[in-house]
């Protein structure tokens, strides 16, 4: 897989999260189920101060690496985070650098595709921060900046 290293400054995030890990039989339901909650309850529409209309999928607070727990977060990018919806968090997309894939197709199988391709894959991650950029919200023709956090 092709990636560009890129070099990004702090973004605040605003969402909604909960613990999972890779090996939980329940993963792809607990992150599933944060993405519909995000549309159907009307998450987004609740976020204030949005930067663009970007949904973003985050992973950070790693326990340790992809082996061990860690959070999993449907949110946006804001500008301003004083006013939080109930039910919300926010957190902070760190400062540093990242390898940038971009992903096209189905929405759920060129993510789920490209996790299974990473975790094959000798990088040099931080397992301080991760995160899907989701440039359009065409199911089946999506267009997915994925980020990496680097050492």
């Amino acid at each position: 897989m092709n990636y560009e290293i890129v070099n990004l400054e702090e973004k605040t995030v605003v969402g909604i999260s909960a613990r999972t890990n890779n090996s939980s039989p329940d993963m792809e339901r607990i992150i599933g189920g944060l993405w519909n909650d995000f549309y159907q309850d009307g998450i987004y529409e609740k976020i204030q101060n949005k930067t663009d209309f970007k949904a973003l999928g985050l992973y950070y607070d790693y326990e340790n690496g992809e082996s061990a727990d860690y959070t999993a977060l449907v949110g946006c990018r804001v500008n301003n985070a004083d006013k939080l919806p109930e039910n919300t968090v926010k957190t902070v997309i760190p400062q540093g650098k990242y390898a940038r894939f971009i992903v096209k197709g189905n929405m759920q199988k060129a993510v789920s595709d490209f996790w299974q391709e990473l975790w094959k894959m000798d990088i040099p991650r931080s397992f301080i921060c991760d995160f899907e950029e989701y440039q359009n919200s065409d199911f089946e023709n999506a267009e997915i900046h994925i980020y990496i956090g680097l050492k």
